[in-house]
């Protein structure tokens, strides 16, 4: 029995496909030792040794062109240039991967506390939250694609998007987002204590049927305030009832921030 093995041995040996092995000779990385004359591939003790660089470079997160130019290329500073490259992508998947778990969480949260509160109100403390406008429209016009789609401005992970609708007691409302990376603080939230009410809405009318009644609790409990009533859309909590959006509505009924909440200038 000769030295070399089967391409079926070296794939168990090295626990991976047979299919992948093909590919690796496909692409140019991987050749057999020689090929007898049953056409079968043999691979010697060299083939192993550069699979496992494969197979280490690979896991590193270089796609196979990468690792071609490595398996061809020679010198410590080549190898090491390759390597802080894939350590930065490796950086940013390890980013990203974070705030999708922190926006899954997010998203958990938001359920869990949307079950427990519906439709009812209830007073809580808030923080300080920074906002960046958007655009404004009429308080009276209903949104639709086609305004949302001429705005100049677009916003990063719409589908994600905290939506605050700040109505000032004036003929105009005021679209609000977090403040992106960058993005200027068009206005400030204060803390303080809000009343709060969520909800669970099929179409606009009942919205405003809601955002009424809230408006009318309001000023039975709390009197003529001041501050503006938020409405904040949550448009992913539809993962849970793709019928219905979802909605708090917030009105601050005592600040502790001296800002007021007033537009940033």
């Amino acid at each position: 029995m000769g030295a070399e093995i089967t391409i079926g041995e070296l794939a168990e040996l090295m626990q991976v496909s047979v299919h992948q092995i093909r590919y690796f000779e496909e692409k140019g990385v991987l050749l057999p030792s020689y090929t007898d004359t049953n056409q079968y591939r043999k691979y010697g003790i060299d083939q192993i040794y550069q699979l496992s660089q494969i197979i280490l470079l690979r896991k590193l997160g270089m796609p196979v062109q990468a690792v071609k130019e490595c398996m061809a290329e020679s010198g410590q500073q080549v190898m090491e240039e390759k390597l802080h490259r894939s350590l930065v992508e490796i950086g940013g998947e390890i980013a990203r991967l974070q705030l999708l778990e922190q926006f899954i969480l997010k998203v958990l949260q938001e359920q869990g506390d949307f079950q427990m509160e519906k439709q009812s109100c209830q007073v809580k403390m808030r923080e300080a939250m920074p906002l960046q406008k958007w655009f404004e429209m009429d308080s009276a016009a209903t949104l639709d694609a086609r305004t949302l789609a001429e705005q100049s401005v677009r916003v990063n992970a719409l589908s994600e998007t905290d939506i605050h609708y700040i109505y000032d007691r004036t003929n105009t409302v005021s679209l609000y987002t977090a403040v992106e990376p960058g993005g200027e603080v068009g206005r400030v939230l204060p803390a303080g204590e809000y009343l709060s009410c969520r909800l669970q809405v099929t179409d606009e009318s009942v919205l405003k049927e809601e955002i009424g009644q809230f408006s009318r609790y309001a000023e039975q409990e709390y009197g003529e305030l001041p501050g503006p009533l938020v409405l904040i859309e949550k448009s992913y909590l539809s993962l849970f009832s793709r019928d219905k959006l979802h909605y708090e509505i917030l009105l601050c009924i005592e600040s502790g921030d001296a800002t007021g909440g007033a537009d940033a200038r």
